[in-house]
Parts: C-alpha cells; sequence; structure tokens
C-alpha cells in the first residue's frame, strides 16, 4: 500500500514510516520540511495523490485556545483533499479519555478532530494513546523548582513512543475500524508516583509533593486518563524504558 504519514518527520511518526517501510509498504513521510502546509493547505492534494491510506500525526504548536484554529483547519484540508484523491483510509492519534477533560482546551480540541474525521466522508480509524514515557521529564519540569516537584494524584498508564508507533502501523495496515482503538503501557501510577520514580532513576534527591492544583494534569478528574474495558496493552515498562 502507499500511505501518506502526515507529521512523518517526527518523533512517532518518523517511526511509523520507519515500520510501514520496512513491512513492504510505500510510506512517505510529510511536513514543513517536505513542503506540505496543514493549515493553509498548500502541498496537501500532492501528498495524497495515489495514496490509499493517510496518517495524521501533526499537533498543535500550542495547547491553548489557539489549537481549536489548528485542528480545524488541518483536519479540514486533510479530509477534503482525501476525499477528492479516493484515499480508502483515513487515520489519526489522539489520546485515552480525551473527551472527558472538558476543561482543558487542547483536550477539547482533540475531541473536535476527531469528531471531524468521524463525520467526514473518508473512512477512518482513531488511536487514542496514553501519555508518554518520553514526555513525562517535560511534565515535571512544568511544575519544578531547585527544592522540589509538585506533581497532581492523577492516575496514569503511560506508554513508550516506539509501542504507539507500532500500534499506528499495525492500524494502518488493517481496514478502517470507523470506530476507537486505545492502547496503553502496561502499569498504572499515578503521576506523583512516576515522578518518584523518574527523579530516583535520574539520581535527583528532590521530593514530589502532591499538588492536586499543579500543571495541566491538574484538570484531569478521576481516573479518565486509564483505559476502561477492551485495550491494545504494551509490554514495556516505565523502569524497563527508564533503564535503557
Amino acid at each position: 500500500m502507499k500511505i501518506a504519514v502526515i507529521g512523518g518527520t517526527g518523533r512517532v511518526g518518523s517511526q511509523v514510516v520507519d515500520l510501514l517501510n520496512e513491512r513492504g509498504h510505500e510510506a512517505v513521510p510529510h511536513s514543513p520540511s517536505t513542503g506540505l502546509d496543514v493549515l493553509t493547505g498548500e502541498g496537501m492534494a500532492e501528498a495524497l495523490e495515489g495514496v490509499d491510506v493517510v496518517v495524521n500525526l501533526t499537533n498543535s504548536p500550542t495547547f491553548d485556545e489557539a489549537s481549536f484554529a489548528f485542528f480545524q483547519k488541518s483536519m479540514d484540508n486533510m479530509i477534503g483533499a482525501a476525499d477528492a484523491a479516493g484515499v480508502g483510509h483515513a487515520l489519526i492519534l489522539s489520546i485515552v479519555g480525551v473527551d472527558l477533560v472538558p476543561d482543558l482546551d487542547y483536550y477539547r480540541a482533540k475531541t473536535l478532530q476527531e469528531d471531524l474525521l468521524k463525520a467526514g466522508p473518508v473512512p477512518y480509524t482513531i488511536v487514542r494513546s496514553t501519555q508518554f514515557f518520553e514526555f513525562m521529564d517535560a511534565t515535571m519540569s512544568w511544575t519544578s523548582d531547585d527544592a522540589e516537584v509538585r506533581l497532581p494524584a492523577t492516575p496514569m498508564q503511560p506508554i513508550a513512543a516506539a509501542e504507539i508507533a507500532a500500534a499506528v502501523a499495525d492500524a494502518a495496515e488493517a481496514a478502517p475500524l470507523q470506530g476507537t482503538r486505545d492502547v496503553a503501557g502496561p502499569e498504572v501510577f499515578t503521576l506523583d508516583e512516576i515522578g518518584r520514580i523518574t527523579l530516583a532513576a535520574h539520581g535527583d534527591p528532590r521530593p514530589v509533593v502532591v499538588d492536586d492544583t499543579a500543571g495541566l494534569f491538574a484538570a484531569v478528574k478521576g481516573d479518565v486518563l486509564v483505559p476502561k474495558g477492551e485495550a491494545l496493552i504494551a509490554k514495556t515498562t516505565y523502569r524497563e524504558w527508564l533503564a535503557r
């Protein structure tokens, strides 16, 4: 199959491209560096010409209200071009529980992205992932100083980016789900527990203080970021990933 991977030069996208090409497909990465502008649509028709599957892994550059316009414009351009080109399958990467966090602009904007895909004419798959292992240091940095790290006790089931990429590649090869597939890591932690594990692995002596008002995930209520029901569970644990 010929597969266009929009956002195919990023952390997950580049791995998706490599996996699909190793499996014998023609996976082509598209990004601003290759001449694709998802907001204006420039290069979109050319990127989707003769394509069987389009995988959209682009992300808004901000987490605020501006993310709504990003997903609206980028999805309108992708869906319109995919429909015109006769693309048979469109896939996006989203977030487990994304529609259950109404207090976060970014999560509501990602929900809009899902809704636009569902309402469009192109058969689709939505892969929803839990939080990436790779983003834990950044998450902690938002609410840290030299003395301590403050984190809410938000339950999470994080996953390695490589295993997200594998799940996306698998879904791209398969028939459209016309629905959603959840993907998660093998263990559930609270965010403050993840913080302590991370600091210990780095030899960082700072304490982690539970602060349910701290950072982005303070807006998350309960365990909505942990998948419910059927989900694809990855194998790599957080401690194994840190050790590598």
